[in-house]
Order: structure tokens, then sequence, then C-alpha cells
């Protein structure tokens, strides 16, 4: 598993930053406690199980990123690329990750990591592309690892995470995914009110390019219970679909 922006890896939410926010307790506060229907249970129990193992219980004093949950639920035989450029953040990532022996901790530009580090020997893995969306022009950075990366190692898992806040924009990177000649690409959007304009963040998605077979039907069994959940506003929804079918006839 490659992660090209892997930030600290686990959070602490008794911090002075998230005491601040608060927004945890808006999403995995809502959750951790929360009697919860079959299929939304189902789909959360990788993540609510690392949440226990790493706390000792449900409350999500520490809160995992994709590294911890790497880590906890990885087989012995798995290997970890964690990079982070930022110097503090890399810092912190080595030395809480670093002892693992299944782990490497590297500190490029996260877009190119993708180069340097794909395709793996193993030839099966998963890329997880997820900046930090600070700077302009993040979709053509995000759209040119997703290509490199894909070039680079066809048949691996792509994950590319995105905010839903200019939706022109998140439109426009559809649709130059779309083509891309990428096939096979998944496409989870959710958003805990109407999108776009100011204000907090509303939603979130991820592009999964050659997702598990059974991804896209468990997410749409568990995103309506998710979505009533987590609901802040106005205009809650989700969307699990398609962006690129495996061939434009299916």
């Amino acid at each position: 598993m490659l992660d090209t922006h892997a930030g600290l890896g686990r959070y602490d939410l008794a911090s002075d930053e998230a005491l601040r926010t608060g927004e945890w307790r808006g999403g995995i506060g809502r959750l951790a406690r929360a009697e919860l229907g079959p299929a939304l249970a189902s789909f959360l129990e990788p993540l609510l199980g690392v949440i226990r193992t790493l706390n000792g219980g449900p409350d999500p004093l520490v809160y995992p990123g994709s590294p911890a949950i790497a880590t906890v639920i990885g087989r012995r035989q798995d290997r970890f690329v964690f990079n982070e450029l930022h110097p503090l953040d890399a810092d912190t990532l080595e030395a809480d990750f670093g002892p693992d022996r299944r782990v490497k901790v590297t500190r490029q530009d996260g877009y190119t990591s993708v180069k340097s580090m794909l395709p793996p020997l193993e030839r099966r893995g998963l890329t997880i592309i997820d900046p930090p969306f600070e700077e302009p022009g993040e979709f053509d950075r995000l759209l040119g690892a997703l290509s490199d990366a894909h070039r680079r190692f066809a048949t691996g898992t792509l994950i590319a995470w995105y905010p839903l806040k200019h939706m022109d924009a998140v439109a426009a990177f559809h649709g130059r995914v779309a083509e891309s000649g990428i096939q096979k690409v998944a496409r989870i959007d959710q958003w805990i009110r109407r999108p776009g304009g100011l204000g907090p963040l509303a939603g979130a998605g991820v592009l999964i390019v050659n997702p598990p077979w059974t991804l896209l039907d468990e997410a749409r069994e568990a995103l309506p219970e998710l979505t009533d959940r987590l609901a802040d506003g106005l205009g809650a929804g989700f969307r699990a679909e398609w962006l690129v079918p495996e061939s434009h006839s299916d």
C-alpha cells in the first residue's frame, strides 16, 4: 500500500485543535456508540474495529488516519509506504510507524511519489492519493497523479479523495477522468448539507479505480442510513455509481 499524503497517521481528538473545532463530534462522534442498522454496521466495522483497538473501547479519543487503519488490519506479510512531505508531520509519522518492520516512511512530493514507488514488486496493491487541497490547481495535479499511477500499475486499486466544494470544478475533474482512458472507475460522494458556497466543507468524494466488486452494492446499502445520521442541514445526500465502467458497453 502506498499512501501519497499520509499526514500524521492518527489524530488526538483531545488536542487543542480538535477541541476547538469539534468537527469530529458531528462525524465519528455520532457513530462510535450508535446502534447501527446491519448494512451500515457491516460497512463501518473495519473502521470501528480499528478505533476500538487503538482506544481500548468505542470512544474515539484517538482517530485513525489511513496509516493507522492499514497497520492495524494489515497482515504480517503486507508492506506499507507512507509518504509525507511536511517535515514535522513526517517526523511524527516516522516515530509512530517507523518501528513497524512492514512500514517505510518517505518524504517526497505526494503527487510525484507514484512515479518512484509504482509498480510495486508484489504486482498487487493499493494506492491512496489524499491531497490536502490547499493550493490552486489541485484537481489538475490529482488527475496527473491518477494517470501516472494507472499507467505504471494498471491492475492496482487506486483511491483518490477530493472535497465537494466548488462543484463546477468537481464536475470538470470527473469529465476529464472519464475521457482519460482509465476504465473501471467507481465514484462515491457524500454530503451532509447542500455542497457549494462559503463555510465549512459540506462533503467529500472518492474515485476508486479497480474497486472490489462488491463495493458499490455495499455502499448503496449503507449510505442512506449514514447520510441520515450525519446530515447537518438541507440537501444532504450521496451518490455511489460507476463514473467509467469496465467497458462502455456495461
